[in-house]
């Protein structure tokens, strides 16, 4: 099973400046530069051409690649980004993930095309995972590699029982003839969220990819009204003679006399 029972759901992917990195992290991008370079130029990404910045995208369900997402911004119209992929232990291939050449897409849509599932598919492949894996922070981590920005933004300023989400929250369907169905929704306070779901087969392997706009719902607080009390229960239950009673097929507690 791609993700056995056990699995986690915590999910999340943190984005880090170049000085945010640490110091082996940033010493791994060094090494890993000219296979990037190489990579990029075959995609025609003109990497050598001109400056370029990074930033790292941490992604905790996969531990063993360090992922950084390069940004040429040439001014209006003409931006250039891709995702690359860095193996941590040396048992694997420096990979990357076109986004945008000059603000076009080499491959539209990015998120659902057979080159990134593809890319993805090697990525995790090459994790050789020792636990149960965490399934939501692996389904954003590939968000964040097609190019977007999966990261909730939070406001210390808005109290805790406010913290509502605004879409469809993630969810985890295991079908009866296996792998897994991943569904999340995506945003950021200035972009609507976009609902993800990802396919994978019995073995693991991304098969499919779609993106959509989320369906929002709405979420009403309830402020607590003055004098509301609710019935409290019985102080003791009968649980011995008659536990229950049963009436149209539905069983309730019956206090003692």
């Amino acid at each position: 099973m791609p993700f056995p029972p056990g699995s986690e759901a915590k999910g999340w992917v943190e984005f880090r400046s170049a000085g945010q990195m640490t110091r082996e992290d940033r010493d791994l991008a060094a090494d890993a530069e000219s296979s990037i370079g190489e990579r990029a130029g075959f995609a025609g990404l003109e990497f050598n051409a001109g400056p370029w910045s990074y930033r790292q995208m941490v992604c905790p369900a996969l531990p063993n690649h360090l992922f950084l997402r390069f940004t040429r911004n040439n001014g209006a119209g003409d931006a250039s980004v891709f995702s690359a992929s860095i193996p941590r232990n040396g048992e694997g291939h420096v990979r990357i993930i076109p986004i945008l050449r000059r603000s076009y897409s080499l491959f539209s849509p990015v998120p659902i095309n057979a080159v990134t599932i593809s890319a993805f598919n090697h990525i995790r492949a090459e994790e050789h995972p020792g636990k149960a894996p965490d399934w939501l922070g692996t389904a954003l981590c590939y968000a964040a590699l097609a190019g977007a920005q999966p990261q909730a933004e939070r406001s210390e300023a808005i109290p805790e029982v406010w913290k509502f989400p605004t879409a469809v929250p993630a969810v985890l369907q295991i079908p009866v003839r296996g792998g897994a169905i991943l569904q999340f929704a995506e945003g950021t306070a200035t972009a609507k969220p976009v609902q993800w779901t990802m396919t994978f087969s019995p073995s693991g392997r991304l098969l499919k990819a779609t993106h959509t706009p989320a369906p929002p719902f709405k979420v009403t607080v309830i402020p607590e009204r003055a004098g509301l009390q609710s019935a409290p229960w019985p102080s003791t239950l009968d649980v011995t003679s008659h536990a229950l009673e049963q009436s149209a097929g539905t069983a309730h507690p019956v206090p003692s006399n």
